[in-house]
C-alpha cells in the first residue's frame, strides 16, 4: 500500500512539473495557456512539490503572489501527505 501510495505521490508531482513546463513553453510561443487556476489546483492536490520545482526550474509564475504563497503551502501539504502515508499505511 505504502509503494503504491508514493508512485501516486511521485505521479501528481511530475504531471504538476510537467504543466508549469508546459505552460511556459506556450507562454514564450504565445500560444493557448494553462489557467492558473489548474496550475494552483495541481499544487493542491498533493503536487506542490512538483509545482514548487516546476516555478523554480523554469523560472515561471515566481513574480505572482498568489503563487508565491500558494505553491509552497501546497509543497508543505504535499509533504505532510506522504510522510502520513508513509507512516499510517502498511
Amino acid at each position: 500500500m505504502r509503494a503504491a501510495f508514493l508512485a501516486l505521490w511521485l505521479v501528481i508531482n511530475a504531471v504538476a512539473f510537467l504543466l508549469y513546463g508546459a505552460d511556459k513553453r506556450r507562454a514564450r510561443k504565445g500560444q493557448w495557456r494553462i489557467t492558473e487556476r489548474t496550475l494552483l489546483l495541481s499544487a493542491w492536490l498533493l503536487g506542490g512539490v512538483g509545482a514548487l520545482a516546476g516555478m523554480r526550474v523554469f523560472r515561471h509564475k515566481t513574480k505572482h503572489l498568489a503563487f508565491r504563497v500558494c505553491v509552497p503551502l501546497g509543497a508543505l501539504l504535499s509533504m505532510a501527505a506522504l510522510a502520513a502515508g508513509c507512516f499510517l499505511l502498511k
